[in-house]
């Protein structure tokens, strides 16, 4: 499997911005091919990136338990999932997309969840990075996929009530089976210095910052005007600090 970054945050922090931005300085790097993967339920990374999603794994997985057995004639259930596995893989010249959407509904999923599971196994072994941005308890990244972090980027804004949300996420990463190599915090919305009060409550979460991300005044014009976050230019602050960030910490 590729080097796994994976983004986790409460919403509202621009945890998917920061994934966004990931990706951007990896498509733009000698660490091509690059799949994004958007597991927060509340999918809008494909949005940030100025692509329209029609359909996320979510959707293949209730559709197919709507009718299991609904196969076209001469195929199995495996290569049937797999099939339209593919389908919802978003192509791009720099980088793949995979939408994981909405959580499993009522009923037993177990079948169709480990095709799945070992068909993005499979998937993720064709790439050399995977950025994943997640739900704030990460709980899709513990279901769907061997549980192995290369580099966990926790975000949170430039506040208190932030960094106190960022630790009751850290502190629940204990219970999940995830083997995380490596943590870093970024703080987003910031000055270009932090104040005390901030620092002692950040210290205390045991978690280095490795980024601060100022104010952008470029992110709302783009959302604006919807245009991809990815064409944002070198020169915008956003993307200038998450380049300087991978710049300290590639290779993984």
């Amino acid at each position: 499997m590729g080097r796994v970054i994976a983004v986790a945050g409460k919403g509202g922090t621009g945890k998917t911005t920061t994934a966004c931005l990931v990706t951007r300085y990896l498509a733009k790097s000698p660490h091509n091919p690059i799949l994004a993967v958007d597991a927060d339920p509340n999918s809008n990374l494909g949005e940030t990136m100025g692509i329209d999603v029609t359909k996320t794994v979510g959707d293949i997985r209730e559709d197919f338990m709507k009718d299991p057995q609904g196969l076209p004639q001469g195929m199995d259930k495996v290569n049937y999932l797999e099939m339209l596995m593919n389908q919802v893989l978003i192509e791009r010249k720099e980088f793949d997309l995979l939408v994981m959407g909405r959580q499993e509904g009522t009923g037993c999923y177990c079948m169709v969840n480990n095709i799945l599971n070992r068909f993005s196994e499979q998937l993720s072994k064709s790439y050399t990075y995977l950025v994943v941005d997640n739900e704030a308890g990460m709980e899709h990244l513990s279901r769907r996929t061997s549980g192995r972090v290369d580099m966990l980027l926790l975000i949170t804004d430039y506040s208190l009530r932030g960094l106190r949300a960022l630790k009751r996420i850290h502190d629940m990463l204990g219970g999940l089976k995830l083997d995380i190599r490596e943590k870093g915090m970024i703080v987003t919305r910031a000055p270009a210095q932090l104040n005390d009060a901030f620092m002692a409550e950040a210290s205390a979460i045991g978690v280095p910052i490795i980024g601060i991300i100022p104010d952008d005044p470029m992110l709302l014009d783009f959302d604006m005007e919807k245009k991809s976050l990815m064409d944002l230019p070198d020169e915008s602050p956003s993307v200038a600090a998450v380049n300087a960030m991978m710049d300290k910490i590639m290779p993984l």
